[in-house]
């Protein structure tokens, strides 16, 4: 009798023939996701450039322009996922493109920071619906001994993104206005969204969750909150301010409001009893701690190709290449690796990697030759490849494929709190080093102006520009502040990789469970076995 349920696949034959162009489909969605923030990270410079050529953002209005994406997206994640397991995921990720690209054209035509912060938070409403959607189709469309070859390609489209993004975007500055990395989304949301209608089935979950409005309103109200008042102690350059502190306690409390509630609630966004087994929770913290220093070393990394080397922004997106190549050679192959050496070896391994070459950043002067800079950026990519296949395969292999939205969900938003964090950390860091190094070099200008030139490279190498010669000795102090600053922020990034390099090892499995136990498991899903 038990025959036909082990031999028969659950995946239909017609579905299962074209698994690898539906993949191929899931990746293009994702890819202007992450495409956009790669983007985007290469234009910083250019936004924060006076008009007519940028708009004049200040260092918290660019980090804004990034967190308003990042916090809404990762805010809306688990409703967004849910949804997506009630209503139908492809229903779900057409909606969701649909806007991602109608928030590009208006972020495109942006007149002011706020403005162009604002249609940020319209795209990652969009991106919100997109990214968890894409994981969950594809682990209803592969059986399970193809779901790690999958999501290895699927991590490796997140290294394509990041790859082409900065070229991309370099391209376009050298050609067009700044608003371009923006409008280059839409074309490529109308063939998706075409793609997709004609080659995605649909799928849902047989027994969907209530919509959680209380917790959802709790996590986005508590991460805005934190975010905003590390990013206000940044720009004041003091940590111990007042309004600083209230936020930021505020936001915490607020957030523990938001997991007691999820642990009383019998609809939770988060099924909090998930973070009881270990390898779940060490896998999870293990991605939100890769893109921490991501985002963080990214944001800084522009400033110093560009601000204190020299380089164009077409050039920087080159540089930035071997982050991404690394990521696209290793990503797909890590799973070999875990099969021969477990999870807990490879991922260890892969955060040391990744913490040695954030250290390696204190290295880097104005003139040190930049190929160093090159192989720093390779070995960190390959550091990240043998985090985020492994974690994502535990992930989303530790629930039932029934709920691969919300397992997707729980993933994508711990990526995008560790990267909003990663930028509002490590920013603030290097916002207040910066400040506090560059404020005795400004004396010789007006008082009033003193804070604004402070406030980043940028505004005062800004300042600098409009006194002629008399502000040579200006930049000179520009580039040895921004530069001891970074030193900062990389040895603060480092140490948070070491903060995961010790979970890891302590919690995540040493091997591969053998397939016909990984079956047992999916009985039993949060089993603390492993």
């Amino acid at each position: 009798m038990t025959t036909p349920a082990v031999t028969t696949p659950r995946i239909p034959e017609a579905v299962h023939r074209r698994r690898w162009a539906i993949l191929g489909v899931l990746m293009l969605s994702l890819l202007i996701v992450v495409l956009d923030n790669s983007i985007l990270n290469v234009a910083i410079k250019t936004i924060s450039t006076p008009e007519p050529t940028g708009l004049g953002a200040t260092q918290g209005d660019l980090e804004w322009a990034i967190n308003s994406y990042t916090l809404v997206f990762a805010g809306l994640l688990f409703t967004a996922g849910l949804l997506g397991d009630r209503l139908g995921r492809k229903k779900v990720l057409l909606a969701g493109l649909a806007v991602f690209g109608i928030g590009s054209a208006l972020a495109a035509e942006s007149g002011s920071p706020v403005q162009l912060i604002l249609f940020r938070a319209v795209m990652g409403l969009g991106a919100a619906f997109v990214m968890p959607a894409t994981l969950a189709v594809l682990m209803n469309v592969f059986e399970r001994d193809e779901q790690p070859k999958a999501i290895g390609i699927w991590a490796g489209g997140v290294g394509l993104a990041i790859a082409i993004g900065p070229i991309t975007g370099g391209v376009l500055l050298d050609h067009f206005w700044w608003g371009s990395v923006f409008l280059v989304n839409v074309p490529i949301v109308i063939v998706a969204i075409g793609l997709m209608i004609w080659l995605v089935p649909e799928s849902r979950d047989p027994k969907p969750g209530r919509i959680d409005l209380v917790g959802v309103g709790l996590s986005v109200v508590g991460l805005v909150l934190l975010v905003y008042g590390i990013i206000k102690g940044g720009q004041l350059a003091d940590f111990t301010d007042p309004a600083v502190l209230g936020t930021v306690a505020l936001g915490i409390a607020v957030l523990v409001g938001f997991v007691l509630y999820e642990k009383r609630s019998d609809h939770p966004s988060i099924d909090i009893s998930y973070f009881k087994n270990r390898v779940f929770s060490a896998a999870i913290s293990s991605l939100a701690l890769v893109f921490f220093a991501l985002m963080g070393v990214t944001f800084f990394a522009v400033f110093y190709t560009q601000s204190v080397r020299g380089y164009s922004p077409l050039q920087t997106g080159l540089l930035m290449l071997p982050l991404a190549a690394a990521q696209l050679i290793f990503a797909p192959r890590a799973r070999l690796v875990v099969d021969r050496f477990g999870v807990r070896a490879v991922c260890t391994g892969g955060l040391l990697l990744l913490a040695a070459m954030l250290a390696a950043f204190t290295t880097l002067e104005a003139d040190t030759p930049i190929w160093i800079l090159e192989v720093i950026f390779f070995l960190m990519g390959t550091g990240m490849a043998h985090i985020m296949t492994p974690a994502s395969v535990v992930i989303m292999q530790a629930l039932p494929r029934e709920k691969a939205g919300s397992a997707s969900a729980l993933s994508n938003t711990f990526r995008q709190v560790g990267g909003a964090l990663g930028i509002a950390v490590l920013g603030s860091v290097l916002s207040a080093a910066y400040r506090s190094g560059v404020e005795d070099k400004l004396t010789l200008l007006p008082a009033d102006a003193r804070h604004a030139a402070g406030e980043s490279i940028e505004a005062t190498l800004g300042v600098a520009a409009k006194l002629g010669p008399r502000g040579e000795p200006l930049v000179t102090a520009a580039h040895d502040s921004f530069l001891h600053a970074m030193h900062i922020t990389a040895l603060c990034g480092a140490g948070v990789a070491l903060i995961g390099v010790v979970v890891v090892a302590l919690f995540l499995p040493g091997r591969t469970p053998q397939e016909p136990e990984a079956e047992r498991k999916e009985a039993d899903p949060v089993g603390a076995g492993h």
